[in-house]
């Protein structure tokens, strides 16, 4: 077996980490989530429940060439790796109880059916993704209103926002004020206002690591939607993540949501690779 499983983020750090930034845009996602728990957040999952990590090697000795991370009880999260190695995972961590897997769509697809066999599951589609990556900026024009930093005062119109973006993509947040609050402390939310100092849109923003940022949270209220807010914001905070010295600036969307495709590629955002969310029900 040449997955090493782990309960420790800084041993997940110490041995995947290399891995992780030497690929920083495809494992954006296992970048966020181990520098969120080193730093002692739960990262979205029950604070009641040791997360898990893997890193895989082709063969003894030889450099990590695949890693992922959990926080249950969310779905377990693939980072880039080849397909017999998500293959393998599913052998490895076949005595836990898993509710799903996120990931590329090669590796998700091979760890599913591989779970599929050995544990009897049955296999849905959730969710289909897209990340992209910013190429040239064009921000849009005539959009009334301004962006700004989101503040503590903000607090309570955030968690309401943030729980209303979570319920909307099926996410079960466990602690969203102590998301809100970190993501206060690092400078990571902002707000678009209307002509008259309404906020009418929300983004958040990753912290750099390994020369990437990630815009997540886009959330508009139905109310204030379709006069462009949202694209908006997302190109000022796009801005924002290339002067904090950000090579990357990245996103996912939703693949069934084909206005924010056309709307992040307008504004200049370019194709990666596209991942699946699956989850796993008794077969």
């Amino acid at each position: 077996m040449t997955w090493t499983l782990s309960e420790s983020v800084a041993e997940f750090q110490q041995h995947a980490g290399p891995f992780l930034r030497g690929r920083p845009v495809e494992n954006t996602v296992l970048l966020t989530l181990a520098h969120q728990l080193a730093a002692g957040g739960a990262a979205g999952g029950d604070p009641a429940c040791a997360p898990r990590f893997g890193w895989w090697r082709p063969g003894p000795g030889e450099p990590v060439a695949g890693a992922y991370a959990q926080t249950p009880p969310q779905p377990l999260r693939l980072g880039a790796m080849p397909a017999r190695a998500a293959a393998e995972l599913a052998e490895a961590v076949v005595g836990q109880e898993q509710p799903g897997v996120g990931g590329p769509v090669a590796a998700a697809r091979a760890f599913a059916d591989r779970w599929a066999e050995l544990a009897g599951a049955r296999v849905t589609v959730n969710q289909a993704h897209r990340l992209y990556r910013l190429a040239e900026l064009a921000a849009p024009t005539g959009v009334a209103g301004r962006p700004r930093a989101a503040v503590a005062a903000d607090t309570e119109l955030l968690v309401r926002w943030f729980g209303e973006f979570f319920e909307q993509v099926g996410f079960v947040a466990y602690d969203v004020p102590g998301i809100v609050a970190r993501r206060l402390a690092a400078r990571g939310v902002f707000l678009w206002e209307d002509a008259a100092g309404r906020p009418v849109a929300l983004a958040g923003l990753s912290e750099v690591l390994a020369g990437t940022t990630r815009i997540g949270q886009v959330y508009t209220p139905a109310e204030a939607r379709g006069r462009g807010y949202a694209s908006a914001l997302v190109a000022e905070v796009s801005a924002v993540g290339r002067e904090r010295g950000a090579d990357e600036v990245l996103l996912f969307t939703d693949l069934a949501n084909a206005t924010s495709n056309s709307i992040y590629q307008r504004i200049g955002y370019r194709p990666v690779e596209d991942s699946l969310l699956l989850d796993f029900t008794a077969g």
